[in-house]
């Protein structure tokens, strides 16, 4: 089996602990950057599975996150932030972890050779459902359990790799290469890896998020505010899209109950809750739309 470059011995490698330490500093933040634009090449991957996974979304069916490792890090960030963010239902986001979500900063390796757990892990998803894998190598058998059971139930089968040529792209829908070169601490990859993983995982859930129309003008307007930061965040949005004073902006939260969107039609003018929620409905959730019709209604 030839060596992978994720393997490999980075050229700043040799000497690296001799070095001054701002010295090091400096090579490891060139390594995250050099990672970083190994995704240029995989946008348009990137942008197919974003809208892959709204598809499933838009369908009511579950996004499942499987990796094992520090893939599964990364994976799990992504995931737990899509509540909060896009307002998803948590319950419709399964996290398939090797050796399960750790609970301490213990994280055995031998976890990701399980199939076995693989297996009965799998049984959570089904036909429909955007299946997100994760891999630096490629190879991890229980990336590549996960993945081959999600393509035999009929999911739509998204899988990430830091080498090319790996089993597990063969088995995506939408195979996404991130050829992130050696890492300077060899094999680390948690370090411009994970760094990339992480980076296309931001994309494809914005992404997602704008294809379901819970983004406007770069704000997140479907966001689940709960808590003092979040509520003062989506005033501000009320406010801002629909041009009226803060106060108006809460006033149109608080009937909205917390709710972004029928609470800037609401600013804008809709009379009551159940116009602003029918002219949404009609407008797949696009706020766009929806304001175009209310102003059209008026």
């Amino acid at each position: 089996m030839p060596q992978r470059k994720t393997e490999e011995l980075h050229a700043s490698a040799p000497g690296l602990d001799a070095h001054p330490v701002e010295e090091i500093g400096a090579i490891l933040l060139s390594g995250q950057i050099d990672a970083l634009r190994a995704v240029s090449s995989a946008t348009s991957d990137i942008a197919r599975a974003g809208q892959m996974m709204a598809k499933a979304v838009r369908a009511g069916r579950q996004l499942v996150y499987a990796a094992a490792g520090s893939s599964g890090l990364m994976a799990m960030a992504d995931a737990c932030e899509l509540a909060g963010t896009f307002g998803l239902p948590p319950e419709r986001t399964r996290i398939l972890m090797a050796g399960g979500i750790p609970t301490s900063a213990a994280m055995p390796g031998d976890t990701e050779d399980d199939t076995q757990e693989a297996e009965k892990a799998a049984d959570v998803i089904h036909a429909g459902d955007a299946v997100i894998l994760l891999s630096a190598s490629g190879r991890t058998p229980y990336a590549l359990t996960i993945a081959g059971i999600a393509r035999d139930r009929g999911a739509h089968v998204i899988c990430l790799a830091n080498n090319p040529d790996t089993p597990l792209l063969d088995l995506a829908d939408v195979a996404i290469c991130l050829p992130t070169p050696p890492e300077v601490i060899s094999g680390s990859t948690r370090m411009g890896a994970g760094t990339a993983q992480k980076a296309a995982l931001n994309m494809m859930s914005t992404i997602m998020g704008v294809a379901l129309g819970h983004v406007h003008d770069g704000m997140m307007v479907n966001l689940h505010a709960d808590n003092d930061k979040l509520r003062d965040r989506a005033a501000r949005m009320v406010a801002d899209i629909a041009s009226v004073p803060h106060e108006r902006a809460e006033t149109a939260l608080a009937t909205a109950e917390g709710r972004v969107k029928p609470a800037v039609l609401l600013a804008m003018g809709a009379p009551n809750l159940t116009l602003a929620e029918d002219l949404l409905t009609k407008a797949d959730g696009r706020l766009r739309a929806a304001i175009a019709a209310l102003h059209s209604h008026a």
